[in-house]
C-alpha cells in the first residue's frame, strides 16, 4: 500500500497528501510588495493641505489603482 513514490528507503506510512498550490515568482512578489510599501508610505507620510482632502484622496486612489494594474489585478 502507498503512493509508490520513492523518496526515502523506508516503507510508506500513508500520511502524505497531494495538495494543489499556486506559486508566485519571487520577482513578482517583490514587485507587488514594493508597490504596496510605496502606497503605504504615501498614506502614512503625506498630509493634505487645507481644503485639499478630496483632491489628496483622489490622488491616493489613482496611485492605488496604478499599483493594482501593475500587479495584474
Amino acid at each position: 500500500m502507498g503512493c509508490g513514490r520513492i523518496d526515502d528507503p523506508r516503507p510508506c506510512v500513508g500520511i502524505c497528501r497531494d495538495v494543489k498550490v499556486e506559486y508566485v515568482l519571487a520577482a513578482e512578489h517583490d514587485k507587488a510588495i514594493a508597490a504596496l510599501v510605496k502606497l503605504a508610505r504615501s498614506i502614512a507620510l503625506t498630509t493634505p493641505r487645507e481644503g485639499e482632502c478630496l483632491r489628496h484622496w483622489r490622488a491616493l486612489q489613482l496611485q492605488a489603482r496604478r499599483a493594482l494594474e501593475s500587479a495584474g489585478r
